[in-house]
């Protein structure tokens, strides 16, 4: 979309109001760091708070791990140059942290602790007054332990706080001529493995170029969860029979089998984001008993767990 187009849309009275909202927030914030992922709920959040407190005073810092799809990675850049500001590219090191690693229910919660602990030094040493991240109205509707480490932490969510859910975000980007304004939502590669199961670095890379593979293969919207050595596939059940056409069954079986799993399924109910949290009752107690485990690390408190 060209800024002309951009230009003659027009926002809702509610989500002027909210965008309104927003940007106050942001003007308020006085200087930020603001965590980039380069997806949709971050991208307008790092847009509005370089319009509002300009590039000295707005920067932005992306997380470079095994859990971040590799894709991903060059938009960031590409993104924050378009919108003007600079961008700290930091390492963390998720795996490392037991907790994390052997995956309980509220492994959002160490991989968020992991993300503030490494970036709050650095906004402290770029001279800035806060961290800014893209939560947002809608994350307040599913499981999400990671938003109670960055409350711990002191992390702030403008979006939050100016009560934008998704779609107001999406159509804000839009009018402001954003190209992630239809970006499809993605989640950390973690996120495609079931509670209980460990987290390593091979079972994320098969993750990663399983999905970028299928991606290619013309679905925008993918998840490929890693069962072992089973590989469920979800995308939007508007998507399923193409799975069937021109050979992509085959392409795609064939593909994944070399990366390592032994069997490829379709999931027939196709893609819902956080599919994984269907299944969160049967494993509730995991996070329990981590804590009462030799793992648990000295200063690193573990929240209770309250499935939703």
């Amino acid at each position: 979309m060209t800024a002309t187009d951009a230009a003659i849309l027009e926002l809702a009275p509610d989500v002027t109001a909210k965008y309104a909202r927003l940007r106050t927030i942001c003007r308020d914030l006085g200087s930020t760091l603001v965590a980039f992922s380069a997806g949709v709920d971050s991208t307008l959040l790092l847009r509005v708070c370089v319009d509002e407190l300009g590039p000295e005073q707005a920067t932005a810092v992306t997380a470079v791990s095994e859990s971040y799809p590799s894709h991903e990675l060059a938009q960031a850049r590409r993104l924050a140059r378009d919108i003007g500001c600079r961008l700290i590219l930091v390492d963390t090191n998720e795996l490392a942290d037991e907790h994390y690693a052997s995956n309980p229910t509220n492994r959002c919660f160490y991989c968020k602790q992991e993300l503030f602990t490494t970036i709050f030094p650095i906004a402290r040493q770029e001279g800035l007054a806060t961290v800014v991240y893209g939560a947002n109205l809608d994350d307040t509707g599913d499981y999400r332990p990671g938003m109670q480490a960055a409350k711990q932490m002191g992390a702030r969510a403008p979006l939050l706080e100016a009560e934008m859910g998704k779609p107001e975000i999406r159509a804000v980007s839009r009018y402001l001529g954003l190209e992630t304004w239809d970006k499809p939502a993605f989640a950390c590669l973690s996120s495609r493995i079931p509670y209980g199961e460990r987290v390593t670095e091979e079972k994320l890379h098969q993750i990663d170029e399983a999905e970028v593979f299928v991606s290619a293969e013309g679905f925008r919207q993918v998840r490929v969860r890693h069962h072992g050595e089973v590989a469920r596939i979800e995308v939007p059940p508007a998507d399923l029979a193409r799975f069937f056409e021109d050979g992509r069954n085959e392409r795609i079986t064939r593909r994944l089998k070399e990366i390592g799993f032994r069997y490829v399924t379709l999931d027939l109910l196709g893609y819902r984001s956080g599919s994984l949290n269907e299944g969160l009752a049967a494993v509730a107690g995991i996070a329990a008993a981590v804590t009462n485990g030799s793992t648990r690390k000295a200063g690193k408190p573990l929240p209770v767990v309250s499935p939703t």
